[in-house]
């Protein structure tokens, strides 16, 4: 009798046990694609995770795949919405790299051309991407953290999986194993926008392409109950078709919206966000289309709580997962370099291996090398080896190697002139690169350089740029600096200004931000006029017994060596609005051709240092001082400072100081005080106006006048614009010194 109560007893169980298996049905969540739609998938999680129901299964295609991933990585819905409210998804779609993750050499590159293009075979080609989405999954590497050992997706705290489509054959490529960044990555490279991934050899693009709505998959794992958020794209209009990226997008939903028909109707649970007025780009208006995914999923509340009832399982909240801010590499693991060293891609990434480093050093040294151009995929894993982690660096180097750059600017003193580069990498070493630019218009100008980036080590670099120019200027400054006749009659003359320097030098960088260089130094130095000989007389004659076109008051070659101290964290060169500038370079004349019989060895000495801060919402201040002073008793003059006119990039020691035309106030030495206020009223539009103090005389650090109250004051109001060709800016000056006030324009970057 005993034995038949428990042999009773385990078949009631039994019973009950297989009841309840048959009430606890398994319920997969699928997330369709459709770019910042795919926000409103994070509004109908916080819906379901309000209703109670377990997730046993998640599959995504491209958004849907990245918010998908997260959420079975144990992100509650709570937590993804408060992650997606502080994310600018412009940044990170649009790679920007940051200016301080630039050389000196890369900062001077980028700011420079307005235009680059790759230059294979002397034929010219258009990038396959706007995006390599570097941004994206530097961030998603950081959120997804905490399973960077799982390989198998179906162990990750709810099974996962997402889908790409192979570029080469149009097939779908079911991703269920490997990284997990990489994976979720490759399903939403969407083409055009972001260049294609690669994955075990098969190169993959955005899964929406084939299938943007996984349903088949999920229930191939066992899903008994579907829930679906379509968020997908439906056909538009021609008045909605107004960019490349819409009519793709229009191309693709041919067959998705065809598919999406079947799809539905096998779907328990179809929640269809009212999205239409948004665009797959709208990223900016996050916060209303997360809002649109909880409405429609509200209206499915009452369903939603049936299938958590029928789950009978008590819902236990998510664990809070603690986003890391810091790691620990132990090793750093190199594949794909084939073109750069180890020292070179180890020098970029500026960490120290074996010592605790935090995730935004991490992103700075992989932006560091992204900067540079020269890989057109940067994908890294982060494994954990037992004392800390592994940094596997998958590189994918850019095949092209030749670019034709160019660029286009006017100013009051270059006047007119357009830029055309050719830049070469792997010129003759590993690590190099070689450049020249030719500048065509009113001055004729070449800029040729070669650089050698030996990363943590010394870097190599050679220099030769050509620049003339000419302006008028009063004729007391020339008899001032120069031996020329005293002639009452002549006011103003047309200076000619020509400069050839070469430079040979050596440079150690320290975080991209701080140089120190030393070199070598000639420079051919040429000042002449044309303008004396129109007002030849009695006194100029004795001066030219034998008259001719040009006079020279300096006709030279100077050798020298120099040392370069250079700090720069601006966030930008034009209009900074953050950052410290301290720039310091020291030449020693030795040797001269001596044109005008009068060299003794002498030195000049010059600094610069500025700091940007936004002490107000779009309004930032820019403050600088400077000063410069020749050491030595040399009777070259041609070294010496000279005050006046606006601009960046002056040759020689020309400096720019408003309020007077150029090439207004000479002496061998200097002091200058700079402030500038800008008032951002529009994005990329600002308000500046400025205010410049100078001391300008000979010997001023000897007779101590540099720390008296400033002899020249100038004022500039004017506006810029940050405009695809550069800088524009137009500048209304005046100074309480002189009578006459002046206009500055300058339109492009400076070259």
């Amino acid at each position: 009798m005993r034995l038949k109560n428990v042999l009773l007893l385990i078949f009631v169980l039994m019973g009950v046990l297989g009841r309840s298996q048959e009430e606890s049905p398994k319920v997969g969540l699928v997330l369709s694609g459709g770019g910042a739609k795919g926000m409103a998938h994070i509004g109908a999680l916080k819906v379901i995770d309000e209703a109670g129901i377990k997730i046993d299964y998640i599959g995504g295609t491209s958004m849907g795949a990245i918010v998908g991933a997260l959420y079975a990585s144990g992100y509650s819905a709570k937590e993804l919405d408060s992650i997606f409210r502080v994310t600018n998804f412009t940044e990170l779609i649009q790679d920007n790299v940051p200016r301080g993750a630039k050389t000196f050499y890369e900062k001077e590159d980028s700011e420079r051309y307005a235009l680059g293009l790759p230059f294979t075979n002397f034929n010219v080609s258009f990038p396959q991407a706007i995006s390599g989405g570097q941004n994206i999954y530097n961030e998603l590497v950081r959120l997804l953290f905490h399973v960077k050992d799982i390989q198998d997706f179906g162990s990750l705290p709810i099974p996962f999986l997402c889908v790409a489509t192979n570029v080469e054959t149009g097939e779908e490529v079911l991703l269920d194993r490997g990284y997990l960044p990489e994976a979720i990555m490759a399903s939403g490279t969407f083409p055009s926008l972001f260049e294609p991934s690669e994955i075990e050899g098969e190169v993959l693009i955005d899964g929406g392409v084939v299938n943007n709505y996984p349903i088949d998959e999920i229930k191939a794992l066992g899903a008994d109950i579907i829930i679906g958020v379509d968020v997908q794209h439906g056909l538009a209009t021609r008045e909605s078709l107004e960019s490349a990226t819409e009519i793709l997008l229009q191309i693709n939903n041919y067959r998705t919206v065809r598919d999406m028909k079947k799809k539905a109707q096998q779907t328990d649970i179809y929640i269809r966000p009212d999205i239409d007025d948004f665009s797959v780009i709208d990223f900016d208006r996050s916060l209303e289309i997360v809002e649109s995914g909880e409405i429609a999923a509200y209206t499915q509340l009452k369903a939603l709580k049936d299938i958590a009832a029928k789950q009978q399982i008590t819902p236990t909240p998510k664990k809070r997962i603690a986003v890391k801010d810091s790691l620990v590499i132990n090793r750093l693991i190199l594949e794909g370099n084939d073109r750069y060293t180890r020292g070179y891609i180890k020098g970029k990434l500026r960490l120290n291996l074996a010592e605790k480093v935090a995730f935004e050093k991490l992103k700075q040294g992989i932006n560091n090398l992204s900067a540079t151009g020269n890989f057109k995929a940067i994908r890294y894993e982060l494994v954990s080896n037992g004392l800390g982690t592994d940094l596997i660096l998958k590189l994918k180097e850019n095949p092209t190697k030749m670019f034709i750059k160019m660029s286009a600017h006017y100013d009051d003193l270059y006047k007119s002139s357009a830029l055309i580069n050719l830049t070469k990498k792997n010129f003759l070493l590993k690590d190099d690169v070689a450049s020249f630019d030719f500048i065509v218009g009113d001055n004729i100008r070449y800029n040729m350089q070669y650089y050698l980036d030996k990363g943590y080590y010394w870097s190599f670099g050679i220099n030769s740029k050509f620049t003339n120019f000419n302006e008028e200027i009063d004729y007391n400054l020339i008899r001032t600096n120069f031996d020329a006749p005293n002639d009452p009659n002549i006011r103003e003359i047309n200076l000619d200004v020509t400069d050839l320097t070469n430079q040979i030098y050596l440079q150690t960088v320290l975080r991209e931000e701080f140089a120190f260089t030393l070199g070598l130094e000639h420079k051919l130095l040429r000042y002449s006029t044309r303008t004396l000989n129109q007002f030849a007389d009695e006194t100029a004659e004795a001066f030219l017994p034998e008259p001719s076109e040009r006079t020279f008051f300096d006709d030279s070659s100077y050798f020298s060596a120099y040392g370069k101290i250079t700090l720069d964290t601006y966030d930008d060169k034009y209009f900074p609005s953050k950052g410290l500038f301290f720039d310091s370079d020291f030449h020693l004349y030795l040797l001269s051709s001596d044109f005008n019989d009068n060299f003794r060895e002498f030195s000049v000495g010059k600094a610069r240092l500025g700091t940007a801060f936004t002490p107000f919402p779009n309004l930032s201040l820019n403050l600088e001082t400077e000063g410069g002073v020749k050491l030595g008793t040399s009777g070259v003059t041609s070294f010496d400072f000279v005050l006046g006119g606006y601009g960046n990039d002056f040759v020689n020691n020309f400096t720019s100081f408003m309020g007077y035309d150029f090439l207004s106030l000479p002496g061998n030495s200097y002091v200058k005080a700079y402030g500038r206020l800008d008032y951002e009223v529009a994005p990329k539009n600002h308000i500046l106006f400025t205010a410049n103090f100078a001391n300008v005389a000979d010997d001023l650090f000897r007779t101590g006048d540099w720390f008296s109250e400033p002899t020249y004051s100038g004022y500039g109001l004017g506006y810029g614009l940050e405009s695809f060709l550069g800088p524009v800016q137009i500048f209304y000056s005046w100074s309480p010194e002189v009578s006459e006030s002046n206009f500055f324009f300058s339109v492009g970057y400076w070259f």
